[in-house]
């Protein structure tokens, strides 16, 4: 983890998270009820701060945070992901 993921406030920001949505999104969006332990920003942020702090989060489970998600990014692949959360997203309040 980088220095961001460090502080108190992403801490906290993440716990927030967890709180609002605590099922995973992934698993939720394939019809699988998981609960979610990791708070994942959507679009990666390449330790930038601006995105750091104000980018989009979602809840995952660390299988899927550690697999599909990791996985897709390298492949480049993280508009699937994305588009799923952004659509989910649109049918509850933004946190």
């Amino acid at each position: 983890m980088g220095r961001l993921h460090d502080k108190a406030a992403w801490h906290r920001r993440a716990r927030r998270q967890l709180q609002y949505e605590p099922l995973c999104a992934v698993c939720l969006s394939e019809g699988t009820i998981v609960a979610a332990r990791i708070a994942d920003h959507v679009e990666p942020h390449h330790d930038d701060p601006i995105k750091f702090w104000n980018g989009k989060l979602q809840s995952l489970c660390a299988h899927c945070h550690e697999s599909r998600k990791k996985r897709s990014e390298h492949r480049g692949l993280d508009n699937v992901i994305r588009s799923r959360w952004l659509a989910d997203r649109s049918q509850s309040p933004g946190v």
